[in-house]
């Protein structure tokens, strides 16, 4: 009888469905294993390859972008004012040798702004739509 226990027991636990119920026997729940986080470069520049641009930016044109329009949304400015190239931020998604149509430039001011600084993505998207935009 001991040793049909002692193989139960040795059974149970290698199938991880038996253990004590003590809560300190328990292994901890760690966040990444929940939920996997998504790096924003990766998100970001998905989206930017989707887009036909006008030229090829390189990965690092484009990466420029995103941290510039989420501190000018932290500094209160918005998307006008970011686009600007006269007097404003100068932040509209050009280079030297390519640039980019004002729809693609929405959606990838978008893309950048869920991935970077996404408690910023309603006022962004509220403003797109309000100028017809989005």
């Amino acid at each position: 009888m001991r040793t049909t226990t002692l193989l139960l027991a040795a059974a149970c636990l290698a199938l991880a469905g038996c253990s004590s119920t003590s809560s300190s026997d328990k292994p901890a729940a760690t966040p990444a294993a929940s939920s996997p986080s998504v790096n924003p470069q990766d998100a970001y520049l998905a989206v930017a390859h989707g887009i036909t641009f006008n030229g090829t930016p390189t990965d690092e044109e484009l990466l420029a972008y995103p941290q510039q329009w989420c501190d000018a949304l932290a500094a209160g400015h918005g998307v006008k004012w970011m686009f600007d190239m006269t007097g404003g931020g100068g932040m509209y998604p050009i280079g030297m040798e390519w640039g980019t149509a004002k729809a693609d430039a929405n959606t990838l001011l978008v893309a950048g702004v869920k991935a970077y600084c996404p408690a910023r993505t309603a006022a962004v998207t509220e403003e797109l739509r309000a100028a017809g935009e989005y």
